[in-house]
């Protein structure tokens, strides 16, 4: 399985405009931005974890319809949080009236907002610290629960605001 790739280009600076032009190119990949500017690629998943990704996006989204208080976003959706990271959770939620208080452009594009709720699957590419730090990152900028569900070791870190 190929692993992830990450470029610096902070020096570059990489224009908001450029990187959304970068994902819409390639598509196929998941790329995202850190504070920092590294330039994260990542391959797409396998076929096992997609078919995880669907189920865990199949329950929010039919629990979020029946609550009716937020929104549901699967992987290809991208994020710029607070910090200036552009992230793409493997599914996130946000309450509603955060995101109707987007303008139409902020939610056509990377939504400048951090969603109340993100889930990552770890696949077998992921190095846990890395997840753990995204998932860290995303409380850091406003989530207010966060799921990082490993698989293979059959394990849910659960993380809230303020707790290590």
């Amino acid at each position: 399985m190929p692993s992830l790739v990450t470029l610096d280009v902070h020096s570059v600076g990489l224009s908001d405009e450029q990187f959304h032009r970068l994902c819409q190119n390639n598509r196929d990949l998941r790329i995202e931005l850190t504070a920092q500017g590294e330039l994260i690629i990542m391959p797409p998943t396998g076929s096992k974890t997609g078919w995880r990704n669907a189920k865990i996006i199949h329950r929010l989204t039919a629990w979020a319809e029946q609550d009716r208080s937020g929104l549901t976003f699967d992987s290809s959706t991208g994020f710029t949080l607070p910090n200036g990271a552009k992230r793409s959770p493997d599914a996130a939620w946000i309450r509603r009236e955060r995101w109707e208080a987007l303008t139409e452009e902020e939610q056509e594009g990377f939504a400048p907002i951090c969603p109340d709720f993100v889930l990552e699957l770890r696949s077998p590419a992921d190095k846990l610290s890395m997840v753990q730090d995204k998932m860290h990152e995303y409380m850091e900028n406003g989530a207010q629960l966060g799921w990082l569900i490993d698989p293979k070791e059959r394990r849910v870190y659960v993380y809230r605001p303020g707790q290590p």
